[in-house]
């Protein structure tokens, strides 16, 4: 995709993108966005009004035991809505988490079920590695939105009232507030953006480290590290990684410190002509103490509220990038008709013909084409050896024929119909394939072979592994059909040999 191309959801779409999930999935979520903002700005709007309550009853020469009663009711009513705001905070995280959850799964689906030339374009790989990050942990957008909309919801409930308490103020103090904060945010606005513009290059810089740390980590890859002596070269390799990553940083700051810079002039602005307003009308009108000390606290408070508010609606717009490019690839297009296609005629194995008709292939990025013109029919009962030099294009062949890839000239048919029309899906369960590239879950032997946990069919498990050459090698294995393969998991289990890995 184009680094400067717009993101395909704006943040309103975005909100109502993730508002639907929490209503659908975890309706508590929005309950809690709600009474959390309700009782933080209730917290806040009780704290300003406690010293000029007091101030007020010793203006007014008030009995000790008043002063006294004003006191304990604020004390007890702050501390039941802080224990409370605390209480309900505590309980925003697990259906926070849920939501996040689930759209970890959505991108593991996408990931598994996607259309097998997609796996070959860059683009499709960039935008899968940016979508987990983007889900990756608690502060990431797809979870940090919700604190993000809590925050904003605290900020106009806190606007609201302190507005009110300003009121009986010169509108024009208020709308000079207001008047720069708005600049602030037109300002700041131009360089939110910043992130998404450079997305592609993050995922890039991001891409490079997690594959040299995978690399560098990886069991298989420790012989051939101390054979070979690659230790020094792969400290470079992954030095040079991280300078490069560091650049990015570097350049990805310095545009936020000038939104910063920006910011703070703008507020020393904003802030130093609210006060000299309020000292004027001191000195002028004759404000009592108590009056004076909330109207000074209520335009502090007012101001940081507009401040607030304008900081969360960019850390929304930012985090609705985010969601936005989540969005994009789960919804990345598909080259094959899956649902959409034609069911798959039932056949008879007697009956069925895979012709392969002037058939030409070319990789995405690929100077020439890996198959050009090749005709090839292959009858029902037929067995067939593909022979060939490395790189003459024989996975290519046999990926075309299991509808893996699509011709880029040609058909591929089966009993003469063109196999783009059904479901590919349906399609798949005609073959059993083993490519040169294969795993194995570091699971037991038996979960491997049956694809399943729960209802394994010994005896079939068996003839799978002696029809596959590897029956004896398992029996001599410490725990037969239910030893563990691979180390990564448990601690007991084996490494076969790759010979061995395939066949299992």
């Amino acid at each position: 995709m184009d680094e400067k191309k717009k993101p395909k959801y704006h943040t309103w779409q975005n909100t109502v993108y993730m508002l639907k999930n929490a209503w659908h999935m975890q309706k508590s979520v929005l309950f809690l966005c709600v009474a959390v903002a309700v009782t933080t700005a209730a917290v806040t709007t009780t704290e300003l009004l406690i010293a000029p309550v007091i101030l007020r009853h010793v203006e007014n020469r008030d009995p000790l035991g008043v002063l006294l009663g004003s006191v304990a009711v604020f004390a007890l009513l702050l501390m039941t809505l802080s224990a409370l705001n605390a209480y309900l905070n505590e309980n925003t995280l697990f259906g926070r988490i849920s939501i996040r959850t689930d759209l970890v799964r959505q991108i593991a689906e996408k990931v598994a079920r996607t259309s097998f030339p997609n796996t070959l374009e860059a683009d499709f790989l960039n935008a899968q590695n940016k979508a987990m990050a983007i889900t990756g942990d608690n502060s990431a957008a797809s979870e940090a939105v919700w604190t993000t909309l809590t925050q904003l919801l605290t900020s106009l409930i806190g606007f609201a009232v302190y507005l009110a308490l300003l009121s009986s103020l010169s509108p024009l103090l208020i709308l000079l507030i207001a008047a720069v904060s708005a600049a602030a945010f037109l300002v700041n606005s131009r360089i939110s953006g910043w992130g998404y513009a450079h997305r592609k290059e993050e995922t890039g810089e991001f891409k490079r480290m997690e594959y040299l740390r995978r690399i560098s980590t990886q069991r298989a890859a420790a012989k051939d590290v101390r054979i070979f002596g690659l230790r020094p070269w792969l400290m470079q390799v992954w030095s040079d990684a991280l300078l490069s990553y560091r650049s990015f940083l570097l350049k990805r700051e310095r545009a936020y410190l000038g939104m910063d810079v920006t910011a703070l002039l703008l507020t020393l602005l904003r802030n130093g002509t609210a006060y000299a307003y309020l000292i004027h009308q001191a000195l002028t009108t004759g404000l009592s103490a108590a009056e004076f000390l909330l109207y000074f606290g209520a335009i502090s408070g007012f101001t940081q509220w507009v401040t607030d508010i304008l900081d969360r609606l960019l850390e929304l717009r930012r985090q609705s990038l985010d969601l936005s490019a989540l969005r994009e690839f789960l919804e990345w297009p598909e080259p094959f008709l899956f649902e959409d296609g034609k069911p798959v005629p039932k056949l008879s194995p007697s009956t069925c013909e895979l012709r392969l008709e002037d058939v030409s292939f070319r990789y995405p990025q690929a100077d020439k084409a890996s198959l050009s013109h090749v005709s090839l029919t292959i009858h029902s009962g037929e067995k067939l050896a593909v022979v060939g030099l490395n790189g003459a294009g024989k996975t290519t062949l046999v990926r075309l024929a299991c509808g893996f890839l699509d011709p880029t000239e040609g058909r591929v048919l089966l009993n003469g119909q063109d196999i783009r029309q059904y479901n590919r899906r349906e399609y798949y369960r005609l073959f059993s394939a083993v490519f040169q590239d294969f795993s194995v879950l570091e699971a037991g032997v038996a979960e491997n072979v049956a694809q399943r946990v729960n209802g394994i069919d010994t005896d079939r498990v068996w003839d799978c592994l002696a029809r596959a050459g590897l029956a004896d090698k398992v029996k001599s294995l410490p725990q037969g059909i239910e030893t563990h393969i691979g180390r990564q998991v448990y601690e007991d289990g084996v490494e076969l040999s790759g010979g061995q890995t395939q066949r299992l």
